[in-house]
């Protein structure tokens, strides 16, 4: 999802970026294909049946597509960009689809894709979080939800590739967990600032380092809060304690 300039506010406002959709160019925040096309093609084969998810208004899809990637579902959970997209594409890139669609819902069976990728969907959803340390339950709930769906469309051996400006020691607190049966491997990319794509292998398993990042998180959830006594507490105890 190549979200516009202000989009970052008003993601959630469908209504507002349908609008949007019918009258803007495509802004590439993370720069175009050719930026990090370098590094997909590496991990996407021409042959790969690819899913894009929140494709929103961006030109990655028909670049790869130009590039010989011919086998793209895109979707978004915009009726209007689809249609808009479609539209733009559907005489210049046959063959290539689009759906509107729920990330948390994928309406495709069980192993339908070589690769699910995403540009800067994942984080127009966490762009309201104020401590990227610590996500809310309810943001959390919503990036699992996601990332259950995507690997559960991935075939074995299939990658989930990720393009954001979050650092790992940030994006690996949401992906390093057994449940989605991946392992996760960074690259990065850019001149000056730096943007990175993080690979998620289905079928291997997490690094024993991620493996460690899951287990700590795990225990900081399940420990109770630690018992806060005040000075004039303790005093009192100690006082109870001699024998006047």
């Amino acid at each position: 999802m190549e979200y516009l300039p202000d989009r970052n506010s008003r993601y959630k406002d469908v209504d507002y970026w349908d609008e949007r959709y019918k009258t803007e160019k495509s802004f590439e925040w993370f720069g175009d294909f050719s930026k990090f096309q370098h590094l997909l093609q590496r991990h996407v084969m021409k042959d790969d049946a690819i899913l894009v998810l929140g494709c929103g208004n961006s030109s990655m899809s028909s670049d790869m597509y130009d590039a010989g990637y011919h086998s793209i579902t895109n979707i978004d959970y915009s009726s209007v960009c689809i249609h808009t997209m479609s539209a733009r594409h559907d005489a210049t890139c046959p063959g290539m689809t689009w759906h509107q669609m729920d990330a948390r819902q994928l309406s495709f069976t069980d192993a339908s894709y070589d690769v699910v990728l995403e540009k800067g969907t994942l984080d127009a959803m966490l762009v309201e979080e104020k401590d990227p340390w610590k996500v809310s339950s309810e943001t959390a709930c919503l990036i699992d939800q996601v990332l259950r769906e995507i690997s559960r469309v991935l075939k074995p051996g299939g990658r989930f590739l990720s393009v954001t400006f979050a650092q790992p020691h940030f994006r690996k607190r949401l992906y390093a967990r057994h449940d989605y049966c991946w392992s996760v491997r960074t690259r990065s990319y850019g001149d000056g600032f730096q943007y990175f794509l993080y690979v998620l292998t289905k079928g291997e398993e997490l690094s024993p380092e991620d493996a460690g990042l899951e287990r700590r998180l795990l225990e900081e959830t399940q420990d109770p809060p630690n018992e806060f006594r005040t000075q004039e507490a303790d005093t009192e105890a100690f006082l109870d304690c001699i024998d006047l």
